[in-house]
């Protein structure tokens, strides 16, 4: 994977460039046609070649802001596409209205782009909706009506999921699943004209509900929904179900690789078996071109017959139970193995192909894999491949429990620094850099894992180490007062605004100096604990940049705290080390209270206090884990003086703090994006 944008580098070679460099070497992605637009194949096919060597797609539901786990799929679908010098598709899954709005849809569409990601390629605008495909959708799930893969169940939800077994216990048949074609599409197309109640039916693909993969056991396809929905209006009421939405939007958009996380994995032969039994409807070129080699096949002017059989019968798992035809043909490949190959059986040979162009619809899923031996991917579907996702630790990912933290109003919306959103940690500080390079360390892999959120942490720190320009800030200030320093008097010093060597910046900024400063109240100690090497009283410290001081005496306030310390400056040493040759131990950072700019500071840490919040206890509550102390707020903190017109976005090492940016919500905040170390060391 490559998540590189013209600042980022490339990430390393994983196994999903490795099936794609395969496809691509097999002939897998060719030959396609693209008319510009997505759309059934019969219109692709009066376009032109497409220009994409492969399509991608990244497609969020608009019911949500994007998290940090999104970022992965969008480096993966972007990134992947450009690198094999193809096209990622924009596409917004709007199939359950209620639940989305234009909202989410204009926030996903700035995440990507601040990302660095763009569906625009070459004149060519990739911004899709998968409900502008609902036309398609609907007359598909008529087809499958048609030829018997589909019925409308009037079924309880709690009968149908009583009726769905187990793992270990086949479901039962619905008692509606006999019905007849005519009725099917009869009362299907009373759900489509609002003649039937909200949840009163469904239309379930009929596949087989003794299935060991619990999603092959006639899953719903259609459910009626009485919603106006963003794009559509009220033009629908019913809507189709993702899982039947998701395979032919990808298909209709010429996707060649679907790439999904691994909670889709389990629906990759639904997946498969939308796409292959539609394909009349959906590659209409294609399924002609299929009858003719058969029949070419089957009267013997097709050398490629024998291979093509021997495919069949590899194919055989493929054959659904509805189908009479399919029935007659697996009695007659039961008749046959290895040692007794059907195409060496002139009968079965003559009736299987007699089967296969009578009633070709019937047997489209076992062409798809049969036709390999006349071309790699025959009816050109898209395929699904899946990948691990980002599970990090302190943190949830789930948008249904992220939307309760909004909406009982536990954080500060979907933006709050202590949020996984993009745009929270966009917020904070984070930078499109260090999530592609968390993104990168993280790996990708078939199996799941948990990422500890030190390790993006890490990568921001690593990055803003040389980038961040640094400043002075005193946090919790207490008053110094140089007693010895003309009160009228101000003074510049310069001070480098990146020391760190590998920045390789030797620029410097003037700080004034004056009588009165500010500095942490944690940098003096009346009575000091063993090793304190700050400022004591009748101790010596180096203000940074500036004069060696000492302390003279403490002014306290009436309830005992403290008003002003006291010192004198050794006005020699501005410049360097005492004249007397003594050693200056401490060193503390100031800021000139004339010069000071006043600012509250916030101080995040993790959200949750149990790292893996996928693992917590069955039956408690997940905002029972969150963070009393997720943020700390510090007020009345002193700047120093340049910091007066810092934007959000900009960043800055508060020296000794961390990393800071200005909060581009309220003026005067100024965010911790990370602290300076951490003890977690980054994978290399």
């Amino acid at each position: 994977m490559a998540v590189e944008n013209e600042n980022t580098a490339p990430v390393n070679s994983n196994f999903i460039r490795t099936l794609i460099e395969e496809d691509i070497e097999k002939g897998a992605t060719v030959p396609r046609k693209w008319c510009g637009h997505p759309a059934p194949y019969s219109e692709q096919v009066k376009g032109v070649d497409d220009p994409a060597r492969i399509r991608t797609r990244f497609p969020p539901e608009p019911n949500g802001y994007l998290h940090i786990g999104h970022a992965k799929s969008i480096c993966i679908n972007f990134g992947m596409a450009r690198d094999f010098g193809g096209y990622a598709h924009m596409r917004f899954d709007d199939t359950n209205p209620g639940k989305e709005s234009p909202e989410y849809v204009e926030s996903i569409k700035e995440t990507v782009k601040w990302l660095g990601f763009s569906w625009e390629h070459n004149g060519e605008n990739d911004l899709f909706f998968a409900s502008s495909y609902f036309k398609w959708m609907y007359q598909f799930a008529e087809y499958l009506i048609r030829t018997g893969y589909a019925y409308v169940d009037e079924q309880t939800q709690d009968e149908m999921r009583a009726n769905r077994g187990t793992l270990t216990e086949p479901g039962k048949d619905s008692p509606f699943r006999n019905r007849s074609v005519e009725e099917n599409l009869r009362v299907f197309r009373e759900m489509r004209d609002g003649k039937h109640p909200e949840g009163s039916m469904v239309l379930r693909a009929k596949i087989d509900m003794a299935s060991p993969n619990v999603n092959l056991r006639d899953p719903a396809i259609y459910r009626i929904r009485f919603a106006e929905h963003q794009e559509t209006g009220n033009e629908w009421c019913i809507y189709p179900m993702y899982t039947f939405a998701h395979p032919i939007e990808d298909s209709l958009e010429n996707i060649t690789h679907s790439l999904c996380t691994l909670e889709f994995e389990d629906q990759r032969p639904f997946y498969d078996w939308a796409l292959e039994r539609i394909v009349p409807e959906l590659r209409t070129p294609q399924y002609e071109e299929a009858k003719q080699i058969l029949k070419d096949m089957a009267e013997g002017r097709d050398d490629r017959a024998d291979a093509f059989l021997a495919r069949v019968e590899e194919s055989k798992a493929k054959l659904g139970i509805p189908s009479d035809p399919e029935v007659a043909m697996a009695e007659i490949l039961a008749r046959h193995g290895a040692e007794s190959p059907l195409a060496a059986d002139a009968a079965d040979r003559k009736a299987a192909f007699a089967l296969l162009n009578d009633h070709t619809e019937n047997f489209t899923p076992v062409l798809q894999a049969a036709l390999d031996v006349v071309r790699p991917n025959f009816f050109m579907l898209s395929h699904q491949h899946e990948f691990n996702r980002l599970n990090i630790t302190n943190v949830v990912l789930s948008k249904r429990k992220l939307i309760t933290l909004v909406k009982e109003g536990l954080v500060d919306g979907w933006d709050d620094p202590r949020m996984p959103t993009l745009c929270g940690l966009r917020r904070r500080g984070y930078t499109p850099t260090s999530i592609f390079t968390f993104v990168r360390e993280a790996g990708i892999s078939k199996s799941d894992n948990l990422i500890d959120m030190r390790q993006l942490e890490a990568c921001i720190r690593s990055e803003l180490d040389l980038t961040a320009q640094r400043r002075i800030a005193v946090l919790d200030p207490v008053k110094l007062v140089v007693d010895n320093y003309p009160a009228d008097k101000t003074e510049f010093f310069e001070v480098a605004n990146n020391p760190n060597r590998e920045a390789n910046d030797a620029s410097t900024r003037k700080v004034a100096f004056t009588r009165e400063l500010w500095i942490e109240s944690e940098d003096f100690a009346e009575v000091p604990p063993p090793k304190f090497k700050r400022l004591t009283i009748g101790g010596e410290v180096r203000l940074m940049g500036a004069y060696i001081v000492k302390c003279e005496s403490v002014e306290k306030n009436p309830d005992g705290s403290i008003a002003a310390i006291h010192c004198t400056a050794d006005l020699e040493t501005g410049n360097g080390n005492p004249a007397d040759g003594r050693k200056v131990k401490g060193t503390i950072h100031w800021v000139s209270a004339d010069h000071a700019v006043d600012a509250e500071v916030r101080l995040y840490d993790k959200l949750f206090t149990e790292a893996n919040m996928n693992a917590i206890p069955e039956g408690s509550d997940y905002k029972d884990y969150l963070n009393p102390e997720s943020v700390v707020v510090r007020k009345g903190c002193k700047l120093e003086e340049s910091l007066k017109d810092a934007k959000p976005g900009e960043k800055f090492q508060f020296v000794r703090t961390g990393f800071f940016t200005p909060d581009s919500k309220n003026p005067g905040v100024y965010n911790r994006v990370v602290t300076l170390r951490d003890s977690f060391k980054p994978a290399k």
